[in-house]
């Protein structure tokens, strides 16, 4: 069956925010992609193809600046994508919906359940990355790199896995701390499951185990992947994300 094509305008600037959906019964499945990602990539082809197999709507999007939808990127913004995964969700999630989240896409998973969202039933978070903004990225950065943000300039930096250069605005980082969710304790009344390399040299495995804290009281599952990368894109890996969605859409 082929994936039935979405798009969604969004309001504030027209921009045209595309997607796929594979129909079928609920809860729907919504994938949250990572940063710099698209809805094409391994794990959310698997997701998909999972959904298919067992006849799950299965809902995943670019974020603009992202493969098929509209903008560039060095205009996006953690609350600019934030937006466009909760119309995504409004068009398509329906009554009934988990959200399932890889790396920056788990800092999206976590925004929406921090709003309480009607329908949502629970979380799978891949290698999740909320405040990366924040409490990786920036200090990461060169000290020279720093300073350019510090004075509100862009910055440019080299891609990972192969990907190109790209560049940043430096209220890309002030717009992620008006974002943060790790300073204060979180209640989102959803069941969560976190999957965790412990190799991933992108997020440090304490970052998952700080969120699991500040999930004060919620039903969490983490698991930890000793050998496993930030991609987490292995047959294995894959297998056990698919474990974690048949789990949370069966609770």
């Amino acid at each position: 069956m082929t994936d039935r094509p979405i798009s969604i305008t969004m309001p504030d600037d027209g921009r045209t925010i595309r997607g796929l959906v594979a129909d079928g019964a609920g809860p729907t499945i919504v994938w949250l992609g990572g940063f710099r990602s698209d809805m094409t990539g391994a794990k959310a082809e698997a997701v998909a193809a999972w959904g298919r197999r067992h006849s799950r709507k299965v809902v995943r999007f670019d974020y603009s600046g992202h493969g098929g939808s509209d903008g560039a990127f060095e205009d996006g913004r953690i609350g600019r994508w934030f937006a466009e995964a909760k119309a995504v969700v409004a068009a398509e999630a329906g009554p009934d919906f988990v959200v399932v989240g890889s790396s920056m896409g788990g800092w999206m998973a976590l925004l929406l359940a921090h709003e309480h969202l009607d329908g949502l039933k629970g979380a799978v978070l891949v290698a999740p990355a909320p405040d990366f903004t924040d409490k990786l990225f920036y200090p990461a950065l060169p000290p020279e790199a720093r300073a350019r943000v510090d004075a509100g300039e862009a910055i440019e930096l080299p891609g990972e896995y192969g990907s190109p250069a790209y560049r940043l605005a430096a209220d890309f980082f002030r717009d992620g701390a008006r974002h943060n969710l790790l300073d204060a304790p979180i209640r989102l009344g959803v069941p969560i499951i976190i999957l965790q390399g412990m190799a991933d040299r992108s997020v440090p495995y304490t970052h998952a185990q700080r969120i699991v804290d500040r999930l004060v009281d919620d039903d969490v599952v983490l698991t930890l992947v000793k050998d496993g990368d930030h991609r987490l894109s292995r047959p294995e890996d894959i297998a056990l994300i698919l474990d974690a969605v048949s789990r949370v859409t069966e609770e």
